[in-house]
């Protein structure tokens, strides 16, 4: 095996997958369900998203992903601890997270390949591949499902906080062509997308482009906006937690078929006040807890990636019980 085929040395995990794979040592309100890893380099992204702790300019720690740290280990002893923790069905899947730097798509290519070799296990890639022969090269290494995050839901907030006017590469335009071309490679349902809630969008415009990205065969998974130490957002708000409630159920009903963006209502501040289903329908989509769990790929709960475990809960990483249920009826009931 030559060098360009051996996977990089040194490989960031989760804290949480960390703790579930034995690399540390500590306890788990929520075990996550995928081991979450990240690829290594010495310095920051070359991309400079306003939100994120490994943009260019941040002044957050190397360690850093939204609110969650991510130690570096030693590929192979990852390797062997991942091969471990899927023969005791103890994870589901495989997701890991690119920054962009010069050697990233071969990292990617040989990080796949590695724990394709290991084990049968399904293995999601969240990257920004450029083109779309790095999106086929991704799929033969044998990842089974692809993320291309947009993140903002307007080009002009996308524009603002990740593109030109961030000092980022990014193009909205372009971005969503690659997901069109992706949905091609891997198939509908196996090309997803994040968008971030609370970047100064409005619920109207969140809830049109989880409605453009289901139309092209993309699953969009929802994240609310965490400020973090040293980014360039530091200063900003969460989005509170009635207007996540309200873009989540929207999403469910969208992504699940039960209901379209045209068919829902909207108040003078662009705010949902019609989801364009019966009460019954609404109701047992809510009684479900299914649209305030963790959205994306299966077997993806991303424990308090948005959160501190005190709450408020945006994302919750497990079925909903009974005072959650009542609680989430309670935030969508909010003015």
């Amino acid at each position: 095996m030559t060098n360009s085929e051996k996977p990089p040395e040194k490989i960031r995990v989760s804290l949480g997958s960390a703790i579930v794979l034995g690399l540390l040592n500590g306890k788990l309100d929520a075990a996550p369900t995928t081991a979450y890893l990240m690829t290594f380099s010495e310095g920051k992204c070359r991309a400079n998203c306003g939100f994120c702790p490994q943009a260019r300019n941040s002044r957050s720690r190397a360690d850093m992903l939204s609110r969650v740290s991510w130690p570096a280990f030693a590929t192979a002893r990852v390797l062997d601890e991942i091969e471990n923790a899927v023969r005791k069905d103890v994870i589901k899947r495989v997701c890991i997270q690119a920054l962009n730097y010069p050697e990233v798509l071969t990292h990617l290519q040989t990080i796949v390949k590695a724990v394709y070799q290991r084990v049968k296990i399904p293995i999601s890639v969240s990257c920004q591949p450029l083109n779309i022969e790095n999106i086929r090269r991704l799929a033969e290494a044998g990842a089974e499902r692809i993320g291309i995050p947009i993140d903002a839901a307007t080009e002009e907030i996308f524009n603002k906080v990740k593109g030109a006017a961030a000092g980022g590469p990014y193009n909205m335009k372009s971005q969503l062509t690659l997901l069109g071309e992706a949905v091609k490679i891997f198939g509908k349902g196996k090309v997803s997308t994040h968008l971030i809630v609370g970047l100064g969008e409005t619920e109207k415009e969140m809830v049109e482009i989880i409605q453009k990205c289901v139309d092209i065969g993309v699953l969009p998974a929802l994240f609310a906006f965490t400020p973090i130490a040293g980014t360039a957002l530091e200063n900003c708000r969460q989005p509170s937690i009635r207007q996540y409630r309200r873009v989540q159920l929207a999403r469910y009903l969208i992504c699940r078929g039960k209901s379209r963006f045209e068919k829902m209502s909207f108040d003078e501040n662009a705010r949902i006040i019609s989801f364009g289903v019966d009460s019954q329908t609404l109701n047992e989509a809510i009684q479900s807890g299914e649209p305030f769990q963790t959205s994306g790929c299966p077997n993806c709960n991303r424990p308090y990636y948005n959160e501190k475990p005190s709450g408020p809960i945006y994302n919750y990483p497990k079925p909903l019980g009974r005072k959650e249920k009542v609680r989430v009826t309670e935030e969508l009931s909010m003015v």
